[in-house]
């Protein structure tokens, strides 16, 4: 289980298909609320139009049992007096409820007192318009003051149920207030039926129930295939990183896919790191592999030497011994000191003063030239002192009479040049001759050319000090080296 969910494939799934549900769900529960919301309105209209056509007859005088609305055909009708009595309903009415009353049967009226005269009448008619005065406290009503003949404008609603003629429903009620001419102040409940209200809301959840987890089961479904369709190249890197790891063989590469996507660029990334990867290992083999074949000459003629004076002490040649050990001493320096730039060894950040270490480190050296003005750098003096010295040393082995060295400054970088009036450097050479152990033809002498780690070294510290090293042509037609650094500005 925790391996089925701890894949990319399996969460982006379940993920994709939560938020489609909760979607879904949260829309559907919107559509059911609107949609029961309209038909209810719906039913709501049909009820206050019912019970305004049976207000607009009451108000016309017309008698209860005169009265179209209240043959049932339309839905429930009550009709209720001043006090809250039920004064006519619809035939066949056996039960309702949500109205002010749940009666069913109207009450039976009182015949007129024997005697009364016109006069009486007229006094009932009084006491009538005195009553309607004070009809604002009916439970059903609006509250409204209303003139004889007149029907309120405002409507009252109100859910409930009710039986005719055996069958039973659920209704909406709407109730309207009218102030008749002879019998005071009504209230009018009439309702339409909520079956379409509730039909269409069962339909709604019913296909909401069934299409729900068939449209889940559809979004996960195609979930699964796309994303197993997009990672399937993740997949196909996998596997070839693990065939590397297990060969050892940086020479392959991961599949790239034809696309445009991450993925895509992470397979070429990752095949750019292999291929910078491999350049490395393939760089520190040759390295180790040139190392050894540089120390293997002092070691083997040091130890002749070492042997020859253990059989024959007098012919020990102690100066050779020494120079041997010398250069096996630098040597070895130059190595720990590549090691050390490879590790990424960051230089100090100090203040440095090219003209000043042009000045220091050409102090002592025969035909040297120095022409400089202040320039700051950030930096290692000592590294920095160390690539001058290389630069100078290779310059005296290959000049003929004169070494150059200049700082200035140039824009925002600081410039340190060494020249000399030698044959110079052919220009198909002049990257070459910063690798590794290379060494010209023209100074191929392990004597006079040393390792072949000089410039290597230079290039190095230049590069770790945020600036180029780079080879040229001398005015005076030798070779020419430039150092770069980024100028610090004096406070």
């Amino acid at each position: 289980m925790n391996r089925l969910f701890g894949s990319v494939r399996s969460r982006a799934t379940l993920g994709a298909t939560l938020v489609v549900a909760v979607a879904l769900v949260t829309a559907g529960f919107a559509v059911v609320l609107a949609l029961r919301s309209n038909l209810t309105a719906e039913a709501g209209t049909r009820a206050e139009r019912s019970a305004r056509a049976v207000a607009f007859d009451l108000a016309a005088r017309t008698e209860y049992g005169d009265l179209t609305g209240l043959d049932g055909d339309d839905g429930p009708v009550q009709i209720l007096d001043e006090d809250g009595g039920l004064v006519a309903a619809s035939e066949d009415l056996e039960r309702i409820s949500g109205t002010a009353t749940d009666e069913v049967k109207p009450r039976p009226s009182v015949p007129p007192a024997p005697g009364d005269d016109d006069d009486d009448s007229d006094d009932s008619d009084d006491s009538d318009d005195s009553d309607s005065a004070d009809d604002t406290e009916h439970s059903g009503g609006s509250g409204e003051d209303l003139a004889p003949g007149e029907i309120a404008g405002e409507t009252t609603f109100g859910n409930g149920s009710a039986t005719i003629d055996g069958d039973t429903e659920d209704y909406r009620f709407a109730a309207v207030d009218v102030q008749t001419h002879d019998r005071g102040r009504l209230t009018v409940y009439a309702g339409a039926p909520l079956a379409a209200e509730h039909s269409a809301v069962d339909t709604a959840q019913t296909a909401m129930l069934i299409g729900l987890p068939l449209l889940l089961g559809v979004v996960a479904g195609v979930t699964w295939m796309v994303t197993g369709r997009a990672l399937r190249p993740v997949e196909g890197i996998r596997r070839e990183m693990a065939a590397i790891t297990a060969s050892e063989d940086l020479a392959r590469r991961v599949p790239e896919p034809g696309t445009h996507d991450e993925i895509a660029r992470l397979a070429r990334t990752t095949n750019e790191t292999l291929t910078a990867l491999e350049a490395s290992v393939e760089r520190q083999r040759r390295f180790v592999a040139d190392a050894s074949h540089e120390l293997r000459s002092p070691i083997a003629s040091l130890r002749t030497q070492l042997e020859v004076a253990a059989a024959h002490p007098e012919l020990l040649d102690l100066d050779g011994a020494v120079e041997d050990t010398v250069r096996l001493q630098h040597l070895a320096a130059d190595l720990l000191l590549l090691a050390r730039l490879d590790a990424g060894e960051r230089p100090a950040d100090g203040l440095v003063d090219l003209a000043a270490l042009a000045r220091e480190e050409t102090a002592g050296r025969t035909g040297v030239v120095v022409r400089t003005e202040p320039a700051q750098v950030t930096g290692s003096r000592g590294q920095l002192g160390r690539l001058l010295t290389n630069l100078l040393d290779n310059a005296r082995r290959h000049a003929r009479e004169t070494v150059t060295v200049t700082v200035r400054r140039e824009g925002a970088w600081a410039v340190l040049g060494v020249a000399d009036d030698g044959e110079g450097v052919p220009e198909a050479d002049r990257e070459r001759i910063f690798e590794r152990f290379v060494r010209l033809d023209t100074a191929r002498s392990r004597d006079d050319g040393g390792a072949g780690l000089g410039l290597a070294i230079a290039r190095d510290v230049a590069v770790r000090h945020g600036g180029t090293l780079t080879a040229g042509a001398a005015p005076a037609g030798g070779a020419l080296f430039e150092l770069r650094l980024p100028l610090v500005e004096e406070g």
